[in-house]
């Protein structure tokens, strides 16, 4: 296990800024995820701790000690790509045993079979250990090359979306046997991600890139339900945030082109803001003191969202289970008021202070 720090890196390719003034602190044993759309920076930083890309300012340390002038090999980490990268003529066994048995390691036979067989408990592809891996199924690929790296008992893993390209149900339960494996090893993971569901079901810590920059870094819960900006709100959440700017008027809070009206808080805002409500704070109940219309229903089996045309503005809400709601019903509901979340007119959150 490692502790791995970025100070300051920034990368460039020509015009474009991949990576800027990027710092942040992976601790040693914790599994950080690094969450963003494409073209976040999320796989140059990567890159970049493993010394596959070469930065143009800041610094790179492990345990402390800059390691920007190390060549990959001399780095000690395990790099998990999204593709497999595994090699199909030889058998799972021997794609196992492969990095043990590099010039640089010369790790003797009977500890290459020993940490083998460990490692393919672990991931539950010991029946696989004979079959080449161009016989193997998607699923089973991504154990072997999640296992190459673990077999190697490196610094740090690095691992670049290992899981997009499997299927939901899969993907699902790959999530569960990383944490589990990392927490057993005891491992130090970097893990990357565009997927804000294995964000939060994964990380110890999250951090959220946009175009290069570090926006938040927080426990799941916090840039869940105290998001820096509109962005980090918007890129967590099934279903998304409901949005929409507000305005103070009177003592109460306005949904433009809404029916929508609150009390204020106590506090301090702007004028104009952004006011964001999460769907499951939209409380369908008869009687409640606001009104409006279902739009559209979504049945998902365990829950359903309803979307609610209160104005011109459509709100999302979810409740447990099937719904008896028709198109076109008029609904009560109500908003969960200590549940708000206040932004500036540039996105930024507004911290309430009496």
């Amino acid at each position: 296990m490692s502790e791995v720090a970025l100070q300051h890196v920034t990368k460039r390719f020509k015009q474009v800024v991949a990576v800027n003034d990027l710092s942040l602190t992976v601790k040693s044993g914790e599994f950080f995820v690094l969450l963003g759309p494409t073209g976040a920076g999320k796989t140059t930083t990567l890159r970049i701790i493993a010394g596959l890309e070469k930065h143009d300012e800041g610094h790179v340390l492990f345990d402390g000690q800059a390691v920007d002038g190390l060549q990959p090999s001399d780095r000690d980490i395990a790099f998990v790509f999204q593709q497999y990268s595994l090699y199909p003529t030889m058998s799972v066994y021997d794609n196992l045993a492969f990095p043990l048995r590099s010039p640089m390691r010369r790790t003797p036979e009977p500890e290459i079979k020993m940490r083998v067989q460990r490692t393919a408990e672990l991931l539950r592809i010991t029946h696989l250990l004979e079959r080449k891996t161009a016989r193997l199924s998607g699923g089973e690929m991504q154990r072997v090359s999640i296992g190459r790296a673990i077999v190697r008992e490196p610094r740090i893993f690095l691992m670049d979306e290992p899981l997009s390209n499997l299927d939901a149900k899969l993907r699902e339960a790959l999530r569960i046997e990383l944490k589990h494996i990392q927490k057993t090893q005891s491992g130090t993971v970097l893990f990357v991600t565009h997927d804000q569901i294995e964000a939060l079901t994964m990380a110890d810590r999250i951090g959220v890139l946009k175009e290069g920059r570090l926006i938040q870094v927080g426990t799941p819960t916090d840039i869940y339900d105290r998001p820096a900006t509109t962005f980090v709100a918007q890129i967590v959440g099934t279903p998304r945030i409901n949005l929409h700017q507000a305005v103070r008027d009177n003592g109460s809070l306005q949904l433009v082109n809404s029916t929508v009206r609150l009390p204020a808080p106590p506090v301090s805002l702007p004028e104009t803001f952004m006011l964001g409500i999460r769907p499951e704070d939209v409380r369908i109940a008869p009687g409640g003191p606001l009104n409006g219309r279902v739009a559209l229903i979504e049945p998902l089996g365990v829950e359903t969202v309803i979307h609610i045309k209160a104005g011109d503005v459509n709100l999302l809400s979810i409740i447990p289970g099937m719904s008896n709601l028709h198109i076109n019903d008029e609904v009560q509901f109500d908003v969960v008021r200590e549940r708000l979340h206040y932004f500036n007119p540039d996105g930024t959150r507004v911290y309430l202070t009496p």
